[in-house]
């Protein structure tokens, strides 16, 4: 299954660390980070969901809920819990997925369809290509896809950036430019005509070329 920008996120049904998780339902009318990992016990995993949970609370203060996947058991996530909290200084606090039979990672095309079922007998170099993130917006549209090397950990403020622009173009009719953070300029959207653009941003923007009006993202009308 190939998924796009603009697709619904798969629905489905999954045992956590937390319980059963019914995707859609958990995502409510929220946000949501669903990220993969190759297998439990590995290096740069390790350090990825300790610093993702030091982050958790700024997701929360934008109503996105985080959900980890990794091929083995929960029972296994449970001892590596362990492990993330002694090495990396913060507990695991949120939900990590058992995808034991590889239904989610195969859903999300996260590895090769053909892959064998048995996790247990896989290896973190056979599950290299889960190593996916996925933004899920309220709608359950994907907004984001990103996946990296197993030899590449993840950037998660950056992250927290990519997720900081989809909630604020999915606002307004305003993109973001290279590097942008919040509270920085934003650039308003081709499809906006001058006469609506004066009408929305009354304080005027700047146009280096006809095509670039920026404006200041406290312009923004709430």
């Amino acid at each position: 299954m190939t998924l796009r920008l603009g697709d619904e996120a798969p629905d489905f049904v999954a045992e956590s660390t937390q319980g059963k998780i019914k995707f859609h339902e958990w995502i409510g009318d929220g946000w949501a980070i669903l990220f993969s990992h190759p297998k439990d016990f590995t290096p740069v995993c390790t350090t990825e969901l300790g610093y993702l949970a030091g982050l958790k609370s700024e997701f929360d203060k934008r109503n996105c809920k985080i959900l980890g996947l990794s091929v083995d058991p929960v029972e296994d996530h449970q001892r590596w819990a362990k492990d993330i909290e002694e090495t990396q200084g913060h507990a695991l606090n949120y939900p990590l997925i058992g995808d034991t039979d590889l239904k989610v990672a195969k859903l999300y095309d996260m590895i090769h369809p053909n892959a064998c079922d048995d996790a247990r007998s896989r290896t973190a170099v056979d599950n290299a290509t889960v190593r996916s993130v996925f933004i899920v917006g309220p709608d359950k549209k994907i907004k984001v896809m990103l996946t990296y090397p197993m030899s590449t950990g993840r950037n998660f403020d950056e992250i927290l950036r990519t997720l900081d622009s989809c909630q604020l173009t999915a606002a307004y009719q305003v993109a973001t430019p290279v590097n942008w953070h919040m509270g920085e300029d934003v650039i308003i959207v081709p499809v906006v005509s001058d006469a609506d653009a004066k009408r929305s941003f009354p304080e005027g923007w700047k146009a280096p070329k006809p095509y670039m009006r920026i404006v200041h993202q406290s312009q923004l009308k709430h």
